[in-house]
């Protein structure tokens, strides 16, 4: 079972597209609204626990874990391109307008392929090696999600924490840059 906690925090924790976006919620001064964001993140992650925590390993065929996978890594390389954009165009009052909510933090979490990363080899193989099923997969299922809005939220502290440095311009520009390059690793990664 530690394993799963391991693994679970490990990827969770590692700066992802949903991370980021809580991350610079945070240096946009969006501070703690943003936390219905991270609520939403950590829901999606319950039903997707859930579902697949029970439907385990019959419907996720190694096929369809390669095509989760490939189609994760495209969606995170265009994530990444619209970041690099966006690091030309950069315009913190033009973001700031742009409030998350707890429906953008639900919606975005489930169609996130990271998402899939962490919950795949949890209800496929982890799950089944520890025996958790019935009703633990229920308590798991909240452990994980919980684990995962402290994830968001933790980004979004951090962001607040240090908009004095982020929020100059050529600064932030910079940082969209390098956050484009790691997420498009990850893409490649994905893919490959």
């Amino acid at each position: 079972m530690l394993e799963i906690l391991v693994f679970a925090f490990t990827i969770m924790y590692t700066p992802g597209p949903v991370n980021f976006i809580a991350l610079f919620a945070g240096v946009n001064n969006q501070g703690w609204q943003a936390f219905r964001f991270c609520l939403g993140v950590g829901l999606a992650m319950f039903f997707l626990f859930l579902t697949l925590g029970y439907l385990g390993s019959e419907l996720v065929t190694p096929t369809i874990q390669k095509i989760i996978a490939v189609s994760g890594g495209l969606y995170i390389a265009y994530l990444a391109l619209k970041i690099l954009y966006a690091s030309r165009h950069f315009n913190l009052e033009a973001q700031d307008a742009n409030r998350l909510n707890f429906k953008m933090g639900f919606v975005l979490q489930a169609c996130n392929p990271k998402a899939l990363v962490v919950i795949v080899p949890i209800t496929t193989v982890l799950f089944p090696q520890a025996n958790i099923t019935g009703n633990a997969i229920l308590i798991w299922s909240m452990i994980l999600a919980s684990m995962a809005c402290g994830a968001s939220s933790l980004y979004l502290l951090i962001g607040s924490k240090m908009k004095s440095v982020a929020t100059a311009p050529k600064r932030m520009n910079w940082i969209n840059r390098l956050m484009a390059l790691l997420l498009l690793i990850v893409a490649v990664d994905f893919i490959f």
